[in-house]
């Protein structure tokens, strides 16, 4: 008896904690940028902002590349210097586009296994962006340059307050490195 009521608050344990992710994890359907030009967004971005998860854990200078390999597929270079172990860390991967003409994409780092790469506000100079991934789980905010003018910092963060992003967790990593 002793074991039965242990499974089952358990299960009841479990069950609160899913129930409270699913409302603070919202998956969305973004609507991405048209007209999208994918020879104009290749090369290196800084991160300036981004909702943390494993593999950015602790890390600063943070980076992504994009260059055009010759099957049409994006190779995709993330870089990062580990605050905790004091060391750069790199990982590389495909992104394919979903859609011509739309800046919706498709990135895998593990090979079948793809994530979305949704870039839902960029500048028409191509200097600025904001992805969104499969859900509120993860946000990027990117910019050519290591800083980002006020007015995007701005309007970007009403949008991804506006889709349900807890703007008050994301992280701003330095960039003293580079």
């Amino acid at each position: 008896m002793k074991y039965k009521n242990m499974a089952l608050a358990g299960i009841a344990l479990g069950a609160a904690a899913y129930f409270v992710k699913s409302r603070t994890n919202k998956n969305l359907a973004f609507e991405v940028v048209p007209n999208f030009d994918i020879e104009k967004y290749l090369g290196l971005w800084y991160e300036i902002a981004r909702m943390d998860f494993y593999w950015e854990k602790d890390k600063s200078n943070t980076t992504a590349r994009y260059l055009l390999n010759e099957d049409g597929t994006i190779q995709v270079i993330n870089r990062g210097y580990d605050e905790k172990k004091k060391e750069w860390k790199k990982s590389k991967g495909v992104a394919t586009q979903v859609k011509q003409g739309y800046g919706k994409l498709k990135v895998s780092f593990f090979g079948p296994l793809s994530s979305p790469y949704n870039i839902i506000d960029l500048d028409d100079d191509y200097k600025y962006a904001m992805i969104a991934g499969k859900n509120t789980d993860y946000l990027w905010i990117l910019s050519r340059e290591k800083q980002i003018p006020d007015d995007i910092k701005t309007r970007f963060l009403n949008k991804a307050e506006s889709l349900g992003y807890e703007i008050d967790q994301l992280v701003w990593p330095s960039h003293d490195k580079i």
